[in-house]
């Protein structure tokens, strides 16, 4: 398959995503306003793809694909940022909050409109790098510290920790394994046969590709056959499946009454 042929493939897929999306969208108390925004970005991104030759030449097209790249970059960020505030901080609800929400993609667009726009047309890439890895010590603390606040969160249901823990690790893997390379690589290579080598061509498709993990992504944040896959795989693994140890005789509550009674 070409790599026009490729990316016609995730184009139009997408279309099927955003189907099943706004049908879910009512069922399940998802980001919703992020989970939006992140589809509008990555629509935008494989738009620009089409015209590989123009992000290449020219600095209008190159300036909407690293747009569009960036702002994906951080709606994934804040699903992940809410994903933790849900658990660790669950009094600090001003990111699922709708004016929140509203709040900081309002934010987000004209910040990477600015940020890209500046790397773009003064013709410092190294900048769009730079834009690229700042989410990544957030990632690694969501994840973190979401794993660290999971056995004092007794009021979230498990099947709810479960599908966070899953989120997390999902947008972590995301950026790390695929968006972040990607991204380095196309912004270091940026000429016109790119791809040329197979290298390349597996790093692009797969880059091609991660968006279609945001499909997944929001199936993991949704009830559904999901849960049954993430009970398998967190079982007696995550903090809230341990058991706790039985208590022993005498301890407790139960060792003070009977003390009371011998008294």
């Amino acid at each position: 398959m070409s790599l026009v042929g490729l990316r016609t493939f995730i184009y139009y897929s997408h279309s099927f995503i955003i189907n099943l999306y706004f049908l879910q969208v009512r069922r399940s108390p998802v980001p919703v306003i992020y989970y939006t925004n992140l589809i509008i970005s990555i629509l935008i991104h494989h738009s620009t793809m089409f015209d590989w030759w123009g992000i290449v030449h020219g600095t209008i097209a190159c300036f909407f694909y690293y747009f569009a790249v960036t702002a994906s970059l951080y709606f994934r960020l804040f699903i992940a940022l809410e994903r933790y505030c849900f658990i660790a901080c669950p009094l600090l609800d001003c990111l699922r909050q709708t004016e929140g929400s509203l709040l900081v993609c309002v934010l987000v667009w004209p910040f990477c409109i600015v940020s890209v726009a500046l790397a773009v047309f003064l013709y410092e890439y190294v900048r769009l790098i730079i834009y690229a890895a700042l989410p990544a010590p957030l990632f690694i603390f969501c994840l973190a510290g979401t794993l660290k606040a999971l056995p004092a969160a007794t009021s979230v249901p498990t099947e709810e920790k479960r599908r966070i823990v899953g989120t997390l690790v999902l947008l972590l893997l995301n950026y790390f394994l695929i968006n972040l390379p990607a991204v380095t690589l196309l912004t270091l290579n940026l000429y016109l046969r790119f791809p040329e080598t197979l290298i390349d061509f597996i790093i692009i498709s797969l880059f091609l590709f991660s968006s279609l993990l945001d499909f997944i992504l929001f199936a993991f944040m949704c009830k559904g056959p999901i849960d049954r896959l993430l009970a398998r795989l967190g079982k007696e693994k995550l903090p809230f499946n341990r058991k706790k140890p039985p208590a022993e005789p005498g301890s407790g509550r139960g060792g003070a009454i009977c003390c009371d009674r011998l008294g």
